[in-house]
């Protein structure tokens, strides 16, 4: 009952955990690896007169396309001129047409990050005084949607099949060459190949749309592609394919050549496989290395080496570890792998563990900066979820060290043996190749085979020195003269004698497997070591879609500074006021902010943001603002702002008639019957 249900529980707990990894890496769009940190004219001024261009600066240097900055009247008619270029460092501009009319303008821009994460976003300025405008500052969603899901699938399988192709390369050469003639570990090394191909192919049809329009129909856009083949990640990615072609020609000599010499021949070829093999590893690794985080941002030109040290490590654990489950469930038990094969790996891992910490570190202070990021971003909360993984892994890893330390060869040396029996129990040379004779070992004993002449029937014996015996035999029908005219005219009983002869070697082999409980430990730990491989790796696929915590963290630093500056820039500075708000009813929850603008005895001019707590614009039915003097007993005067675009609201000459401690109270109402007043001073004058 235990191995019936066993190998469906396996099978279970790797689809759940398939599953897991798959909506982590679909868990939303990809966040920007860029931020904007500045503009001019800012987000939400008044200008007096019209700008010549808009400049926009960014944390770190963009890709433009033509139609990436874009300023739109307020009709929704473009005034931008020209191509958008790079003035200076980070600073990019467009111009616009001169004598432009008074009213609230959009800026949308759509670029793409150094790292090859696409970004886009819009705000609003007013030129001479604010006004209504029909279009929506929410801006334009890149890397999201369908496209964005099958992008970071894609991302997630070529990751795996480069694990998978590496990893299982190196475990046969360092560890295992026995392993190149395993079916099993054959099979796994090339879907490794296949898997890491496909997705590197899909991955260049699935870029220009993943970083444009983001429609499914532009995937296959042969103009798309063209655009896609100029750019940094375009060239990584045909230089992946490429290194692909190199990779299978490696695959054809490891599991072709090389398996078909003896071992004292293949020692100079194995030579020549690791060297050859570790350039197109590490080249494969570069190919992300010169594309993504690496190639960006503090000190790229330690980070693109470290970053292959880093995938190289990664791969050469998991994929052996990927390779070692695969041995251990379905090699066959005349080539079973043996102790000193998994002693051998466990070195290897261990030394790959230490390079991954090594780089690991390295990588974690270039991308976050300092130790407040680990809790404050979502860079870092995704690396401490990274941290804790990696932490389990090696702790189940220890575990299967204690089992390799008692594995035993035993079981290793008994199906040798027994292989050699069988061989030489087979029919002389001369014989008849079609003969019906079936013959199944004893799990822990050894079978003498013999073959009839005519009859097909086989005799089983068992050797005395075994514990227990179990004989199987397969009775095959008709003559060895009559096989062939036999099985064309009873074709389902060929075939029902064809599985029986299947069903009896499988079990055959599975005992000779099981047969070793040192084994049988082992194999457990090493599948749930392979469970949390399948969650790191997901979780990694991620983390190199997320914005590092050092951008994130200078992005807040620079928009906060901005505001501190704009709000005590003189002293009758704008005043800034932001009060989070709760209506209690469903949806009701956001921040109102007050910009007042001198903030001085006389007309002000006055915008009010309402946000819902992810940051996004919130239209809600209606906004009213009082100001109360209360020390004069001034007030409340009342002000209804009119509505500019999604969540901004504005009023120009708003008439304070004193200096002094004003109260300024907002009314927001998210509902025909939810609404709420929140309240903030102020010194005006």
């Amino acid at each position: 009952m235990t191995q019936t249900i066993a190998p469906r529980v396996r099978t279970l707990v790797l689809l759940f955990l398939a599953v897991i990894g798959a909506s982590l890496v679909a868990a939303g769009p990809a966040s920007a690896h860029a931020a904007l940190t500045g503009s001019n004219p800012a987000q939400g001024v008044v200008v007096d007169k019209a700008p010549t261009q808009i400049s926009l600066t960014f944390s770190e240097q963009v890709a433009l396309s033509d139609d990436a900055l874009r300023v739109l009247d307020p009709k929704g008619k473009r005034v931008d001129t020209g191509k958008p270029a790079n003035t200076s460092g980070t600073t990019y501009a467009v111009g616009l047409h001169s004598g432009l009319p008074d009213g609230t303008y959009t800026v949308t821009y759509q670029v793409v990050s150094a790292d090859s994460h696409p970004v886009a976003g819009a705000y609003t300025f007013s030129v001479g005084a604010p006004s209504r405008t029909a279009v929506s500052a929410d801006g334009p969603t890149v890397g999201g949607g369908v496209v964005g899901w099958l992008y970071g699938f894609g991302r997630y399988l070529s990751y795996a099949g480069f694990i998978v192709l590496t990893g299982g390369a190196a475990f046969v050469l360092a560890c295992w060459q026995r392993g190149a003639g395993v079916r099993a570990v054959q099979r796994l090394v090339v879907s490794g190949w296949i898997t890491l191909t496909a997705a590197t192919l899909a991955l260049l049809l699935l870029r220009g749309s993943y970083t444009g329009s983001g429609k499914v129909g532009d995937i296959f856009d042969l103009n798309l592609l063209g655009t896609v083949l100029q750019t940094k990640t375009g060239a990584a990615l045909v230089s992946r394919l490429l290194l692909l072609a190199a990779a299978a020609l490696f695959i054809a000599v490891l599991f072709g050549a090389y398996d078909k010499r003896e071992d004292d021949e293949k020692r100079d070829l194995t030579f020549g496989l690791a060297i050859g093999g570790t350039v197109v590893a590490a080249g494969l690794a570069a190919s992300w290395a010169m594309a993504e985080h690496a190639s960006t941002g503090l000190q790229p030109g330690i980070a693109m080496p470290v970053d292959v040290v880093h995938l190289l490590a990664v791969a050469t654990w998991l994929g052996g570890l990927a390779t070692l489950l695969v041995a251990l469930y379905r090699a066959p038990a005349h080539k079973p792998v043996d102790s000193g094969a998994v002693r051998r790996f466990s070195a290897v891992a261990f030394g790959s563990v230490l390079a991954l910490v090594a780089t690991g570190v390295y990588q974690s202070w270039r991308q976050l900066g300092s130790w407040s990021a680990f809790t404050d971003t979502t860079y870092g909360q995704l690396l401490l979820v990274k941290i804790g993984l990696v932490a389990l892994l090696v702790g189940i890893a220890w575990l299967s060290r204690r089992w390799t330390a008692r594995l035993s060869d035993g079981v290793a040396a008994e199906t040798e043996i027994e292989a050699e029996k069988a061989e030489k129990a087979k029919e002389p040379a001369g014989a008849r190749k079609s003969s019906g004779s079936t013959a199944v070992a004893a799990a822990t004993g050894t079978t003498d085979v013999t073959a009839a002449a005519a009859t097909g029937t086989v005799e089983t014996t068992t050797a005395a020195s075994a514990e227990t015996a179990e004989t199987t035999a397969a009775a095959s029908v008709g003559t060895v003269d009559g096989a062939e005219s036999s099985a064309a005219g009873a074709p389902e009983r060929a075939a029902q004698l064809a599985r029986q002869r299947a069903a009896v070697e499988a079990a055959r082999q599975k005992r000779l497997r099981d047969a070793d409980p040192e084994r049988h430990g082992l194999r457990r730990s090493v599948l749930a070591e392979a469970g949390v491989a399948v969650v790191l790796l997901a979780v990694t696929t991620v983390l190199t879609q997320t914005e590092p915590g050092r951008t994130e963290q200078d992005a807040k630093a620079a928009t906060g500074s901005s505001s501190s500056a704009s709000s005590a820039s003189s002293a009758s500075g704008a005043v800034t006021l932001d009060m989070p708000f709760d209506t209690g009813g469903k949806d009701g929850k956001g921040v109102v902010t007050v910009d007042l603008d001198p903030a001085r005895v006389g007309a002000n001019e006055m915008h009010v943001y309402v946000e819902r707590p992810n940051g996004r614009g919130f239209d809600v039915p209606e906004v009213k603002v009082a100001f109360t003097l209360a020390a004069k007993s001034i007030g409340p005067l009342p002000v209804v702002p009119d509505h500019i675009t999604t969540g901004h609201w504005a009023a120009s000459g708003v008439q304070l008639p004193m200096a002094g401690d004003w109260k300024i109270a907002v009314t927001v109402r998210t509902s025909d019957v939810d609404q709420v007043t929140v309240s903030k001073n102020a010194q005006i004058g």
